[in-house]
């Protein structure tokens, strides 16, 4: 019997251990994608060629992972070790020079790997299912699911436990002549209803504060359009530049909406589309021409007909990234002044046909970049008033390769962003 509850108590350990661990797995668990997203999307793609090269297959091509690992880190100072292949590399994109990413540690690039793992290739059919079986290209899952299961089982194997004992217990009392008493039923039973109370404490606090961190999120928010506007035709293959159309990125804190007279631009000539068939996420096929006659009953033209502006209504497009109204942020700040690219926080949109929110905008997410950008000092006149710093690099008491990140700055003071 004193083995049974040495059991018990093993158990009842184990799971308030299996739990903890559940809740620090979900919360704590490197994320693959979400790390591809923040430092590689901008210039690399898993299967296409960008800024850099492909992605896919990347540890192949790189015979001693630790070279990888030090490129990643700082590829600047890889190429003075004369490594042939980094070289090769380097001369192929025109010496353009890789971001070095100090910050990443060996688990983290590690993660992305595996991340870059996962992506099929263009036309290859989804793992584990038939051809043509509408699955999900990544699998977003974590184990918190698995171990909530496991959790469970154990709890109710400890309560069974428990009462095995009680009852081996009553029996060795009456072969020993000690008086019964009265058994507890387990609704009355303290033991059991202070256990209960801790689990249910534990579970609902994690789910509470889960829900908390959540409210007002909306990664991959896709409301349908009143046209469908693909950002891959036009800043992926005509290559319209995004300041064309969002020309408050650059001068103000809205990256602003186009009118329809900016669409007009192009489109009182351009009245049929003959790119690529246009195709929703859900397989729906798109009338590119039909969505240009869209627009010109928003614009009020009629085709042979000189076009007057003044009869032209505005598009009622549907706002995807919403931040809450005490954050503050500016486009210019970070565009023009910080020269991030936009696909920074809006993953690749020049393939998105219909764009969607890429990132949570999460205060987590905003910080982190903080903490892991440097600042681009370099013909950067917005911060020419950080004197000290300039002389620093130059001086070399600051390592240019490590650079400044936006929090050394005061990148994560709380007036930043909540003034």
């Amino acid at each position: 019997m004193t083995i049974l509850r040495s059991l018990t108590k093993i158990l009842s350990i184990f799971l308030f251990i299996t739990l903890s661990s559940s809740i620090g797995n979900s919360i704590n668990a490197q994320d693959g994608k979400a790390l591809f997203s923040q430092n590689c999307a901008s210039c690399h793609a898993v299967n296409k060629k960008l800024t850099g090269p492909a992605l896919a297959g990347v540890e192949d091509r790189w015979p001693d992972k630790k070279n990888l690992y030090a490129w990643i880190k700082n590829s600047a100072a890889f190429l003075k070790t004369g490594d042939a292949y980094a070289n090769n590399l380097y001369n192929e994109y025109n010496k353009t020079a890789m971001n070095s990413f100090p910050s990443l540690s060996d688990a983290d690039i590690d993660a992305i790997l595996a991340y870059i793992k996962t992506v099929p290739a263009p036309g290859a059919a989804p793992a584990g299912g038939a051809a043509g079986a509408a699955a999900p290209a990544e699998d977003d899952s974590d184990s918190t699911l698995v171990f909530g299961i496991l959790t469970l089982i154990l709890a109710v194997v400890s309560l069974i436990l428990l009462q095995v004992n009680s009852n081996l217990k009553k029996l060795s009392d009456d072969k020993s002549g000690v008086p019964a008493v009265e058994p507890v039923p387990f609704y009355r039973n303290k033991a059991y209803i202070a256990f209960l109370a801790i689990l249910f404490f534990i579970a609902g606090g994690y789910m509470t504060t889960v829900g908390a961190m959540n409210l007002g999120r909306s990664k991959d928010y896709q409301p349908e359009q009143p046209i469908y506007y693909s950002h891959k035709v036009h800043a992926g293959v005509n290559q319209i530049n995004c300041q064309y159309c969002h020309i408050g990125t650059y001068q103000g804190k809205q990256a602003t909406l186009p009118s329809v007279n900016v669409c007009m631009n192009c489109h009182t000539a351009i009245n049929e589309y003959k790119g690529e068939p246009l195709v929703k996420e859900n397989g729906e096929i798109v009338d590119g021409t039909a969505e240009i006659k869209k627009l010109y009953k928003y614009a009020g033209f009629t085709e042979g007909q000189p076009w007057d502006a003044t009869k032209a209504q505005p598009i009622e497009w549907i706002r995807i990234h919403n931040l809450p109204d005490h954050v503050y942020f500016n486009h210019a700040q970070h565009v023009n002044a910080g020269q991030v690219a936009c696909q920074q926080c809006h993953g690749e949109i020049q393939n998105m046909g219909e764009v969607k929110q890429f990132s949570d905008l999460s205060m987590g997410w905003c910080v982190n970049c903080h903490r892991e950008t440097k600042v681009q000092f370099k013909d950067n006149g917005f911060y020419s008033i950080y004197e000290k710093f300039h002389e620093d690099i130059r001086t070399g008491k600051i390592d240019s390769a490590k650079g400044i990140t936006v929090e050394k700055i005061g990148g994560t003071e709380c007036q930043k962003c909540h003034y």
